[in-house]
């Protein structure tokens, strides 16, 4: 009979988990804290004077039209790039996944953009679709359409979708690649005797048993845009033109760091922080019901 190892007390589990405790305390409880005091403050541009105005942060805040237009953008910019983000990457799974020449160097291609930081991402597609230097920003204007970013609002959400599509294609292609290499051949092929065919075998069998992994990298790809496509639009549009691209993660940076606001961006922050654990709540309420486990 198998022996199983057997641990008396609670020392040595505090233990293992202790690191992570502290870098979860430090790293998350800690600077969600302090954000959350500072949205109470009025403070100098450089943090040295401070005075407690209670909820006005917030109530000015909710008096600026440009907060609004900011969820807006925020609403548009996250449901384009979690729509491409995770259709694209089915569908390169899908091809991936096939018995074709060449198959582990086109998987090793698709993973490598995820290794690109976000502004770098942000700085090639930027240099690609420049309006009069870039190698696909150029021929658009010689063939008659007025491409340009800089100044018009719709290029410029074009391109921060590309930009923020491409670099998170990658994460959701390798877990796709992974359920897709779980589901049993046997499924599959028994689909095909019963004269399935390929089209009804991918929506009715396989999609089906790939929803956990989908359900899973909904929920990553929100927290991706609302969070780390900070850096690709500050490379790309810088929140411009006009503001048109200013999303609530780049306007909590605009108005704090920039404009010397530090309370009222704290404000924004805790709202951000409020609105992305509601989206996970209701996702993980009304979502995951569909979810075949």
């Amino acid at each position: 009979m198998e022996k199983r190892a057997h641990i008396s007390g609670w020392t040595l589990p505090l233990l293992l988990i202790l690191p992570q405790m502290a870098i979860t305390v430090i790293f998350f409880y800690w600077p969600a804290s302090q954000a959350i005091w500072q949205s109470f403050l009025r403070e100098d541009a450089f943090g040295l004077a401070s005075e407690f105005v209670g909820f006005e942060n917030y109530v000015a805040l909710f008096e600026q039209p440009e907060y609004y237009r900011a969820m807006g953008t925020t609403a548009i910019f996250s449901s384009l790039v979690a729509f491409f983000s995770l259709a694209v990457a089915l569908l390169l799974a899908t091809q991936a996944d096939k018995n074709i020449r060449g198959g582990h160097a086109f998987k090793t291609l698709l993973i490598w953009p995820y290794a690109v930081a976000p502004a770098i991402a942000g700085v090639l597609w930027m240099f690609m679709f420049h309006p009069t230097l870039g190698t696909l920003g150029r021929p658009l204007n010689v063939m008659g359409y007025n491409w340009n970013p800089m100044l018009d609002g719709k290029d410029a959400m074009i391109l921060l979708v590309l930009s923020a599509t491409w670099k998170h294609v990658s994460y959701n292609f390798l877990f796709f690649l992974a359920g897709l290499q779980a589901i049993p051949k046997s499924v599959i092929e028994a689909g095909a005797i019963d004269g399935a065919g390929p089209f009804r075998r991918f929506w009715t069998i396989i999609f089906p048993l790939l929803s956990p992994t989908t359900f899973f990298l909904l929920v990553v790809t929100i927290v991706y845009v609302f969070f780390e496509t900070f850096g690709i639009i500050d490379a790309v549009t810088g929140g411009g033109p006009a503001g048109q691209t200013t999303t609530l993660v780049y306007k909590v940076y605009a108005d704090g760091r920039l404009g010397g606001d530090l309370g009222g961006s704290a404000a924004q922050s805790v709202i951000l922080m409020v609105i992305v654990i509601a989206l996970t709540a209701i996702q993980f309420r009304y979502v995951e019901r569909k979810v075949q486990y």
